[in-house]
């Protein structure tokens, strides 16, 4: 396609004659809502309380102060990845213990991995070969003497929007995370569902085109259609170039199915992308809006909310709040699974 007719599309997507408003917000949380920051299944609110956000990557752990609703600290530092476990135990905890105090009252991580969710076991760390079943939870425990509460990262996303961001307002809602890889975490009835084995939602793992989901709506996509990563493919399309704009429209179209996806499995209220690659919505928005037109049940498509999330610091509150959707669980006397 042309310079021109791509810089056309760069930007809010103009709706279309005739076309359906699609829902809007504004960003309230719901009534009763149990993972509202400022109470807990009517219990007292928590906003007064410290809890520590941790977000482990393959190559860096970034930990966070979170109080009121805010990152009020934070640090990032790396991880030595190919190292033994217990180097980089090591290193978490020694992060951790640099913004620690005696007003945390608990600790949240998310890890790119799926997990034990009850014991709070991770099972296995893609970028980091030497962690298989480690017991993350009973460590920082030990080490801190505060409940610890140990999630994937994805999942981690969705209640933090949950928590915290725009995703206040829906009971139901899918956070989609577009980065190297595709994640998804899934909040229904104001409830993070991880399933049994933290499992559910693992959408970019399914089969799709002879690859995965994964492969086609993530930066995995970037690398293999244009050679580049999204990052760069985002800087270059917002300059207007035409190759990277036709690339990201490419990819709208092929979201499309992921979300497609999540609205068959879950129905959800609203689909919440975050990552490097949401910093791009407004080049793909339009794109992905025409795959979802053969979506099956047009109404459905027609009443769904897809935005970028506007969180800064979306990972730290994301790990904080696995602490908050934990003590609602244990409010309403559920399991933590």
């Amino acid at each position: 396609m042309g310079q021109a007719a791509g810089r056309q599309r760069y930007g809010h997507a103009a709706r279309a004659a005739g076309e359906p408003d699609r829902p809007r917000h504004d960003g309230a949380p719901v009534a009763g809502s149990e993972l509202d920051i400022r109470g807990v299944r009517g219990g007292p609110g928590v906003s007064a309380e410290t809890i520590i956000g941790v977000d482990l990557g393959g190559t860096k752990v970034k930990v966070g102060v979170v109080a009121g609703g805010a990152v009020s600290r934070a640090i990032s530092r790396p991880v030595s990845a190919n190292a033994a476990e217990r180097v980089v135990l090591d290193e978490i905890i020694e992060a951790i213990a640099e913004l620690f105090d005696d007003r945390v009252v608990g600790i949240g991580c998310g890890v790119p991995s799926v997990v034990d969710v009850e014991t709070g076991t991770v099972f296995e760390v893609e970028n980091i070969p030497s962690w298989k079943r480690v017991p993350l939870k009973a460590v920082l425990e030990g080490r801190f003497g505060v409940p610890t509460y140990v999630n994937n990262d994805a999942n981690a996303f969705a209640v933090g929007e949950h928590c915290f961001g725009s995703g206040r307002a829906f009971r139901d809602l899918v956070g989609m995370t577009l980065g190297t890889g595709l994640g998804t975490g899934v909040i229904i009835d104001g409830r993070l569902h991880s399933g049994r084995n933290c499992c559910a939602g693992e959408i970019g793992a399914m089969p799709h085109k002879g690859m995965t989901v994964e492969d086609y709506c993530a930066g995995r996509f970037f690398l293999r259609e244009g050679g580049i990563g999204g990052d760069v493919a985002f800087e270059r399309a917002r300059a207007g170039d035409a190759a990277a704009i036709a690339l990201f429209e490419r990819f709208g179209r092929e979201l499309a199915a992921a979300v497609m996806i999540a609205c068959y499995a879950y129905d959800p209220q609203a689909v919440i992308l975050g990552g490097s690659i949401a910093a791009a919505f407004d080049v793909f928005e339009a794109s992905m809006r025409e795959g979802l037109a053969g979506f099956a049940y047009p109404h459905v498509i027609e009443r769904l909310v897809i935005e970028p999330s506007r969180l800064t610091d979306a990972a730290v509150l994301g790990a904080a709040a696995l602490y908050v959707d934990a003590i609602a669980r244990r409010g309403g006397g559920e399991s933590t699974t």
